[in-house]
């Protein structure tokens, strides 16, 4: 019985290696033929490539020169970039505005954007596109989230991750934006500066809220320099109680509270803190005066001369070859396609 049952698992173990000896055996087979298919298909789009090989040739250097007239006799456009920081919540209406513009640039009503941006029609006919677009970075966004946490009271803080910040950031969260006209002149742009801006700061919503921005302003800095004042006063007491206590420190009946002991040092320390707080307020108050100056802030103003446009992939001589040769291509495909099913045809 035992050499039956040894002799039993030798014939399950044989025909296991023999199924497993198939099934790779199959596998490369299988494997072999898509190597072959493959390999029969590449040569058979090199030969056509060599039998056309003219034909291809031709099509680009013809794609080329024809591309290379439609370009020149194109007209030259050029690009001027502003970047700029609105304030008082005036980023939509800059927004709105520059939509408006490009809007009027893209139905060519010529009269109506010469009007807004106080320029000739012919000046306005040249314009082709106006843009505006974020100007941030990954840090310009860090900061950004942290001005905004500092704002938030303790709990709201906790709730609120940098991720979540991210989610609902969008352009007109961005502290910076680029304003860009495209033009066949090189100089509009500059020309058409001084009306984008004017457009918000002549808006009276936002000339109140400078106005209102500017009176709290004032106001903090006269709390703070009156609060300077007092601390200063305060220290000249304390130096004076100091020198009065030294010349009468050998009488037994003079007695000085506000000079005495720890109280002294922690009194004085305290003014120290308190003054230097003042100082660092007062410097933060300058920053944000000159920050809130205007109720939009150029940080680069436009060019006084544009830059040509030369973007190789919107140039005729790079584009048109490359979609005759894929016409040309496909064309000569479907007709040797349409050959080989008819000869199959014949054949069947």
């Amino acid at each position: 019985m035992s050499q039956q049952g040894n002799s039993q698992k030798e014939i399950d173990l044989g025909e296991l290696f023999a199924l497993i000896g198939k099934a790779f055996s199959n596998f490369f087979k299988f494997l072999g033929s898509i190597i072959k298919v493959v390999f029969n298909v590449f040569i058979s789009f090199l030969i056509f490539i060599q039998k056309f090989i003219v034909v291809f040739v031709v099509t680009i250097i013809l794609g080329v020169i024809i591309g290379w007239f439609i370009d020149n006799s194109k007209d030259k456009i050029y690009r001027s970039s502003m970047i700029v920081e609105p304030n008082f919540n005036s980023v939509q209406q800059l927004y709105n505005n520059i939509e408006f513009y490009n809007e009027l640039a893209q139905e060519k009503e010529y009269e109506a954007l010469s009007e807004a941006l106080k320029i000739s029609k012919e000046q306005a006919e040249s314009i082709k596109k106006i843009i505006i677009e974020s100007f941030s970075d990954q840090t310009q966004k860090i900061r950004q989230f942290s001005e905004f946490i500092q704002e938030l009271d303790t709990v709201s803080r906790k709730l609120i991750t940098y991720e979540d910040y991210l989610k609902n950031f969008n352009d007109i969260n961005s502290k910076f934006h680029k304003i860009t006209i495209e033009s066949k002149n090189s100089i509009i742009a500059k020309k058409c500066q001084p009306a984008i801006v004017k457009s918000i700061e002549n808006n009276d919503y936002f000339k109140l809220q400078k106005i209102v921005n500017d009176q709290n302003l004032a106001l903090q800095d006269t709390i703070i320099e009156k609060q300077l004042v007092a601390i200063d006063s305060l220290q000249n007491l304390y130096q004076k109680l100091r020198i009065i206590e030294a010349n009468k420190s050998n009488n037994a009946s003079t007695n000085i509270n506000l000079s005495e002991g720890n109280s002294k040092t922690t009194t004085e320390i305290d003014l120290l803190k308190e003054s230097r707080l003042l100082k660092e307020s007062q410097i933060k108050l300058n920053s944000i005066k000159a920050n809130t100056k205007n109720t939009i802030n150029i940080i680069s103003d436009f060019p006084r001369k544009g830059v040509l446009i030369n973007d190789w992939i919107t140039k005729w001589k790079f584009f048109l070859p490359l979609v005759l040769i894929i016409t040309a291509f496909s064309t000569l495909l479907l007709l040797r396609l349409n050959k080989f099913l008819k000869v199959y045809s014949l054949n069947k």
